[in-house]
């Protein structure tokens, strides 16, 4: 915000400013207890008036092995993943992001690694399908998402009280295309669990400069910490503003990151530097 604005200027942005919640977890095997976990850290982002909430990636289950998520994968409208998503969005009134979780394909070998987006009535309103798989080989680290995901094929936006809401997942964050292609987006969810040894160096980096190169706010919600299994993934939970600040953010282990949203400041930003229409090399 400038520095010129007068008294009541700054009354009326910080009016129209709202909280959004990144939870972040340690998820095991347990899809039971990954949910009560998840149930508690939402009822914890609500007491701090979070209105929009973002789950991690795969919050309802981090498995032993990379297959035992094929065994939870649901079917669109079915199960208690599905379920405990409507009913908790519905029960606090709030708009929640379901980080990931496996959805059934015809492919008993694989899921989808979907996003699901629930609005204040329990309804689901959005579902992206994770296009970029993972796969990293390096040292004694090795994913091939591929052996068990299918990949999905469309960008997803969604209009909410909150203005254009843009879906990716993880490993998404890497592909700056997927992100102009879902045109002007006033905030983007990332649910992720990156691993430590790429989140060390790039996690930070890369969801600031989505953020900038956007002018957007950033909501990223990420597995943090030593899991059941093996892994350690790199937390560092945030939400960063169209400046490229980070408002908040959480390190390590479960617990809630929380900040404003405030679009008035955000349409100023916009204002004073309209890089998004000096675009030039659109659909390049």
């Amino acid at each position: 915000m400038s520095t010129g604005q007068t008294t009541q200027q700054r009354i009326a942005a910080q009016a129209n400013a709202f909280k959004v919640a990144a939870i972040q977890m340690a998820s095991g095997p347990n899809v039971t207890g990954n949910l009560a976990e998840a149930k508690r850290l939402i009822a914890k982002a609500v007491e701090q008036g979070a209105k929009l909430v973002v789950l991690p990636e795969f919050f309802a289950i981090m498995g032993m092995e990379e297959r035992d998520k094929l065994a939870v994968g649901e079917q669109p409208g079915l199960g208690p993943i599905q379920r405990f998503l409507g009913e908790t969005a519905r029960h606090y009134k709030i708009w929640l992001v379901g980080g990931s979780m496996p959805m059934a394909t015809t492919d008993k070998d694989k899921v989808l690694n979907t996003c699901l987006v629930f609005n204040e009535l329990g309804e689901q309103v959005a579902r992206y399908d994770k296009i970029h798989l993972f796969n990293l080989e390096l040292g004694n680290e090795s994913y091939n998402e591929s052996k068990t995901i299918e990949a999905g094929d469309h960008v997803v936006v969604v209009d909410s009280p909150f203005g254009r809401i843009g879906l990716a997942i993880c490993y998404d964050l890497r592909f700056p295309e997927l992100f102009r292609a879902m045109q002007d987006v006033d905030i983007i969810v990332l649910p992720s669990a990156f691993t430590a040894t790429t989140g060390k160096m790039h996690w930070e980096i890369l969801v600031r400069a989505r953020a900038i190169e956007n002018l957007c706010y950033v909501i990223a919600a990420g597995q943090g910490g030593y899991h059941v299994n093996g892994r350690e993934t790199h937390g560092h939970s945030m939400v960063v503003d169209p400046w490229g600040r980070i408002l908040d953010q959480l390190p390590r282990g479960s617990g809630v990151v929380c900040a404003d949203v405030n679009p008035s400041y955000q349409k100023s930003l916009r204002q004073s530097l309209p890089a998004l229409s000096h675009r030039v090399l659109h659909g390049c």
